[in-house]
């Protein structure tokens, strides 16, 4: 039997973006899947870490996920 590999694309309720890598659980509610991105920003939101520094943070995350 022949195996499909099929990429779904979910928009994320938090931002509206477009993901297709596996989703996080918010932390609102513990229920709505979110984009990888949005989970990193709830956690790094739950330990006081400011909106210009969460996006350093994640422009790091993508500059070293390219590199995998």
């Amino acid at each position: 039997m022949k195996e499909m590999n099929i990429t779904r694309i979910k928009i994320c309720p938090r931002c509206g973006k477009a993901y297709h890598e596996p989703p996080a659980i918010s932390r609102k509610d513990n229920q709505t899947l979110i984009c990888p991105d949005c989970g990193t920003r709830e956690a790094l939101e739950s330990i006081d870490v400011d909106g210009k520094e969460q996006e350093e943070i994640l422009a790091i995350i993508h500059r070293n996920r390219r590199n995998i």
